[in-house]
């Protein structure tokens, strides 16, 4: 049995086409954007006209996306079977979502590989340059210093 994983559900204007209701519906099933503006052009192009009132319904009912719940977001891990899974980077605050399936959000495990390979040589820099820190004459007089 597969456990499940959403947030809220709420509108997405800064990522949004026209109201932000499609993304905000694909961060919460952690589709992709594209995909379901796509099922909703093509039901109501197919004469499901009431994807429009749905559509508005969702525009009115729906409270937007505020700064908060992003960071909740980006927080929360979500894995278990087909599904995405999050790396977190607690230096930089931001997580990498690898997507294991076309229709998911997040980033293809190639360009992923490559996103957390360049964190990591961030973090090997920034390593570096406290040890060389720590190792030198003027880490060892300013602590003899504070001793005092």
């Amino acid at each position: 049995m597969s456990k499940k994983c959403r947030g809220e559900l709420y509108r997405d204007p800064s990522n949004g086409k026209i109201a932000g209701v499609c993304a905000g519906l694909a961060n919460y099933f952690g589709w992709e954007a594209w995909l379901v503006r796509i099922l909703v052009v093509s039901g109501v192009l197919l004469g499901m006209g009431w994807f429009i009132v749905i559509y508005i319904a969702g525009w009115f009912i729906l409270d937007k996306k505020h700064g908060a719940s992003k960071k909740a977001a980006k927080k929360s891990k979500c894995n278990f079977n087909g599904s995405s899974e999050s790396v977190q980077n607690d230096f930089a605050g931001e997580s990498i979502k690898v997507k294991s399936r076309i229709w998911q959000s997040g980033e293809p495990p190639k360009q992923a590989f490559h996103d957390i390979r360049r964190k990591f040589k961030n973090l090997e820099r920034e390593l570096i340059m406290m040890e060389k820190y720590v190792t030198s004459p003027e880490f060892t007089v300013s602590r003899e210093i504070n001793k005092l």
